[in-house]
């Protein structure tokens, strides 16, 4: 199945043309790599796949972009072939909706649903990366502003624990860290931030970055200040998703960054081991 997969990339990409960054098939040589003799049971084929494309919401003409070329017909004489530019998408489209019984069309499919499975992928792990490194920042984020309370009133881990809860509850409209591990059914022991979103781990990271730097800029110092501060630049924070459509307390729980952490480890030792 590989070697199938592999033959079907070769051939579309030995017909690729490229302006460039801009790359895109001939509809007239993709009808030789799937198989098709008929320029008029193509062009049927490319309808079904237009529709497809407007049905998925796209526009149809930059996928589908009509063209042209004069060929020699004998004896000096010319005329226009009939054309289209397509994008990868086209092609996609085109051959989902090619007839499967021919070989060339089945090694298509399958291609396709591995390059779409592949970009899945790619993109779930992109997402993964983004997730990872916020994560790390806030950890970064949190070590730094207990250093820089611990001096000014804060000293103990129970007293950080309930200066960070009022952040939770000033960024969540009044909820809990206890609650939102309820709610999200998240264990007791385990960080509530191992299973933020992208956009809750800037929002916390961002909040905290702004009471550190005002707490040494304005040198506040006391408990119940510095408690004020945090939960004043909390719900500043708040205000700004809320204005943005994003009610953080509404969130979904994400995928454990520890498993994610796991897995990855794992990954990486597979590949190290090829």
């Amino acid at each position: 199945m590989n070697n199938l997969i592999s033959q079907m990339q070769s051939h579309l990409e030995s017909i690729k043309h490229k302006i460039d960054d801009l790359e895109y098939w001939s509809a007239r040589e993709l009808m030789e790599v799937l198989g098709y003799k008929s320029w008029a049971k193509f062009k049927d084929v490319i309808s079904k796949a237009m529709i497809a494309c407007q049905s998925s919401g796209q526009e149809v003409s930059p996928h589908f972009a009509r063209s042209g070329k004069m060929v020699n017909i004998g004896f000096g004489s010319q005329r226009n072939l009939d054309d289209l530019l397509l994008t990868r998408y086209a092609c996609y489209l085109i051959a989902q909706n090619g007839d499967s019984s021919k070989v060339e069309v089945a090694y298509a499919q399958t291609y396709f649903a591995f390059q779409t499975r592949k970009q899945e992928l790619n993109e779930e792990r992109l997402k993964e990366d983004k997730r990872m490194e916020a994560r790390n920042k806030l950890k970064e984020t949190e070590s730094k502003i207990q250093r820089t309370i611990y001096d000014r009133g804060i000293k103990l881990p129970v007293e950080f624990a309930i200066f960070k809860d009022k952040h939770i509850k000033a960024l969540y409209g009044g909820i809990n860290t206890k609650s939102l591990k309820k709610r999200r059914n998240i264990p007791n022991k385990r960080a509530l931030a191992d299973f933020d979103s992208h956009v809750e781990l800037r929002a916390k990271d961002f909040a905290l970055a702004m009471t550190d730097h005002n707490i040494k800029d304005k040198d506040i110092t006391g408990k119940p200040k510095l408690e004020e501060e945090v939960v004043n630049n909390s719900k500043a924070t708040r205000q700004a998703l809320l204005k943005r459509g994003i009610k953080p307390e509404l969130l979904n729980p994400q995928e454990d960054i520890k498993k994610i952490e796991t897995r990855r480890s794992k990954e990486n030792k597979l590949i190290s081991n090829v």
